[in-house]
């Protein structure tokens, strides 16, 4: 039977581990290396599907909880899967609803089985183990589905570290034991392990003996200082085959998607564009800017020269500014549709940097002009 999803590597940079390639699904080709945006509950935040879509996104990620929940994967199943219910004809990856269930603390508990927890809307009861995330990834009829595991808490000691690694594993092969729809479907295997190197080769070599069509790297980014994380994705890349996509969860500064890139990963996402969009916030050439400050109110000038996003062919930072001020809606959604268009620009100017065997150079003159970073 021949795979729903292949990796075809195009080139590798000749002075980092940093490479181009494409992704085939069902629902298309994705160029590589890729920053996916965020739809958690069936949409991208503050933008329409034709807009995202326009604007060279290639795949999008939905959230298995939060769908799961509300309105249900047996509604969006009876609607004809996530992409005609969402009105999106290009690839979906759904992340299994791990990271959100573990968040839940004192709501949710741990077992061998899965994980027990109220609802964050209504205190209603579940369970979500391994063969449930199956189903309901499998519902929403996803190009990738991710495997439930556990992301565990920066920090943790090495016992609940090892424990968590452990248990995630055994989870994956009953992931794998649940997953049918593999003409139609892939299904990821996540790497975990914390900051201790040796358990991430164990959990590498794990996973990568299931021989699954691709492979993230989770559980980094979830508050341990930026050179850790740098130090043990190092060692992580390194780990996953060349002929398999590797995904980078939840990585989406501009900062961070340089780095995750130079080791060799072709697969980010991130909240990130969005969320600080409805604060105000926008991404530039030149770094951040913060509209709701007081030096933009007579800022004429759209908010990055170098952009021909739609927001800055027409808008000024004046105007924004004001509908950010005001609470209307358009500001929000002119700065989402601002993030989003530079990283996803940003990604196409990386993958063509590869391609000339550049990719140092550009990022040099990236951080150059961005000014640095926190």
């Amino acid at each position: 039977m021949a795979e729903a999803v292949t990796y075809e590597l195009l080139h590798k940079d000749a002075k980092t581990g940093a490479r181009r390639g494409v992704i085939h699904t069902p629902h298309g080709d994705i160029q590589t290396p890729v920053f996916m945006p965020v739809g958690t509950q069936a949409a991208v935040k503050c933008m329409r599907p034709e807009q995202v879509r326009d604007m060279g996104a290639e795949i999008i990620l939905s959230n298995t909880y939060h769908l799961y929940m509300r309105p249900g994967h047996d509604l969006i199943k009876e609607a004809g899967g996530l992409h005609k219910y969402m009105n999106w004809d290009r690839a979906i990856l759904t992340d299994s609803g791990g990271f959100q269930v573990f968040s839940l603390g004192r709501l949710r508990k741990i077992t061998e089985e899965g994980v027990s927890f109220q609802s964050h809307i209504d205190g209603s009861s579940h369970m979500l183990s391994p063969e449930k995330c199956m189903e309901i990834q499998q519902a929403l009829g996803s190009d990738i589905m991710m495997a439930f595991d556990e992301c565990a808490p920066y920090p943790a000691e090495r016992d609940y570290i090892v424990d968590s690694m452990h248990r995630t594993m055994r989870w994956l092969e009953r992931c794998k034991a649940a997953w049918t729809n593999r003409e139609n479907q892939a299904l990821f295997g996540i790497m975990q392990g914390g900051v201790f190197k040796d358990l991430r080769r164990e959990s590498a070599e794990i996973i990568t003996d299931m021989d699954l069509p691709g492979y993230a790297v989770g559980g980094l980014s979830v508050g341990e200082p930026k050179d850790i994380m740098l130090d043990v994705m190092d060692d992580c890349v390194e780990l996953l085959p060349e002929n398999k996509p590797r995904y980078l969860m939840g990585v989406g500064t501009p900062d961070y998607l340089f780095e995750a890139v130079e080791r060799g990963i072709d697969m980010c996402d991130c909240v990130e564009p969005t969320r600080i969009a409805r604060h105000g916030i926008a991404t530039t050439s030149h770094g951040r800017i913060n509209l709701k400050n007081a030096q933009y109110t007579r800022d004429f000038t759209p908010l990055d020269d170098e952009c021909d996003c739609y927001a800055c062919r027409h808008y000024s930072k004046a105007y924004i500014r004001h509908m950010i001020k005001a609470g209307e809606a358009m500001g929000p959604m002119l700065l989402s549709e601002h993030n989003l268009h530079f990283l996803i620009n940003m990604m196409k100017n990386m993958r063509k940097a590869i391609e000339e065997d550049r990719f140092m150079e550009y990022k040099t003159e990236f951080y150059e002009k961005y000014g640095g970073f926190d």
